[in-house]
């Protein structure tokens, strides 16, 4: 049969589509090809790694046990941070420091925080509160639903130590648990085929630094925190770990993305869950991902997978099954993108009854954006923070980072003379 030219336009844009999906597909796939490892050191320096907890997360005892016989080749000690006496992980996290007391020398303990202040999350309390029985030469953050191997942290600590212009380093994350919800392979996909894959990337087009930081697992220098006015210039923010990077970044230091995955445990999640976190997680996108360096990638995706479902509906409209088939194939092609890169970080592969998972994922995505936009209510980790019109805290502080932007990579020996200076410029 002969078709017409609004069909043959019509099914030049899908070819062209697909062609979109090829590209970007393989583009990413290369940028997740882990860089080379960083040099051993010769001396390491001694790390404090602060943990804030609140509430249990799935696998919780093998985290804390996993978190304590790190392997690292320096001094360690760890410091579980809590809310109150009352915190309900409390028995697991003094279980696990008497165990690994018991099995090796270990420094550990309990620091509780107390109940944040309203412009501070409760994360960035805990971080605060922490940072002032800190010990470290370097200052390791790590959330508690992250599990290390035994050269996690080493890898990372090297990471920074090996750049001089580095004031932070963080891990990539990878959800490694075989999905057993909807809710699962959602959580996993969003981080395995959409985050992780376009943090890569954009590392990879910036010589392995980003200008933000995934703070699941991150390091900083001393000489970092200090250079951007201490961890309370993020004061306000709802995302406060990517807002720390941002600020590294503005003095000129980088953020360095190491070689060495960490895993995020999450197992169990029930759908409505995970639309509050998948909530979540676009409104942190909103006011944590500085720029669009980042999110370009995802949105084009995106695009590409609504334009395929534009033509697979001009095809019914036309009661033409080729241009409609062709449409389809489109988000069809990008749902197989998504759930091949989520397997390619080395996660379990997806099981056929979790195969569209990804399609849901981009179909939904403007409506949970949209939402996003006049939501003025975020739930996190048990608490419920009012935002203003750009997704940050309502009752923030009137303090602004005092380091000077900077475009040209610069040393921590310059770095903090120059925040000293501006501070001393405020008072």
């Amino acid at each position: 049969m002969s078709l017409s030219l609004a069909e043959i336009t019509l099914l030049a844009i899908a070819a062209g589509l697909l062609l979109e999906v090829w590209r970007s597909h393989r583009s990413l796939r290369r940028s997740m090809d882990a860089g080379p490892v960083p040099p051993r050191l010769k001396d390491y320096p001694s790390v404090t790694v602060i943990r804030p907890i609140r509430g249990v997360d799935a696998g919780l005892d093998v985290n804390l046990r996993e978190a304590l016989d790190n392997g690292y080749p320096g001094s360690v000690d760890t410091l579980f941070v809590v809310d109150d006496e009352d915190e309900a992980a409390l028995p697991a996290i003094r279980a696990a420091i008497a165990q690994a007391k018991a099995a090796r020398p270990t420094e550990a303990k309990v620091i509780i925080a107390g109940e944040p202040p309203a412009h501070r999350t409760g994360k960035l309390n805990a971080m605060i509160v922490g940072l002032r029985h800190a010990r470290g030469e370097v200052v390791v953050f790590a959330d508690s639903d992250t599990r290390s191997t035994k050269d996690t942290l080493r890898v990372l600590v090297e990471t920074l130590m090996s750049n001089e212009n580095a004031g932070s380093a963080f891990a990539p994350v990878l959800v490694s648990e075989p999905p057993r919800t909807v809710g699962d392979a959602g959580y996993a996909l969003l981080l395995n085929g959409l985050y992780g894959p376009a943090a890569a990337a954009a590392a990879r087009r910036r010589q392995g630094s980003l200008p933000f930081i995934m703070g699941q697992f991150m390091a900083l220098r001393r000489e970092a925190i200090e250079a951007i006015d201490g961890l309370e210039c993020a004061e306000g923010q709802l995302v406060d770990d990517m807002y720390l990077g941002a600020q590294v970044h503005r003095t000129g230091l980088r953020n360095m993305l190491a070689p060495r995955q960490v895993d995020i445990v999450q197992y169990g999640l029930p759908l409505g869950d995970f639309f509050k976190v998948y909530l979540r997680w676009l409104t942190f996108s909103r006011s944590g991902l500085p720029g669009r360096d980042f999110k370009l990638s995802s949105w084009l995706r995106g695009a590409v997978f609504w334009l395929g479902l534009v033509v697979a509906a001009v095809g019914v409209a036309l009661a033409s099954p080729l241009v409609g088939l062709a449409g389809l194939t489109v988000p069809l092609a990008m749902t197989a993108s998504i759930n091949a890169l989520h397997h390619g970080l080395g996660s379990a592969q997806l099981g056929g009854r979790y195969w569209l998972v990804a399609f849901g994922l981009l179909l939904t995505g403007p409506v949970v954006m949209l939402v996003s936009l006049f939501r003025r209510q975020v739930g996190w980790r048990g608490r419920s923070y009012t935002l203003d019109g750009t997704a940050r805290l309502q009752t923030k502080t009137s303090h602004e980072p005092s380091a000077p932007a900077a475009d040209a990579p610069m040393t921590l020996a310059a770095a903090k003379p120059a925040a000293a200076t501006a501070s001393q410029a405020e008072g």
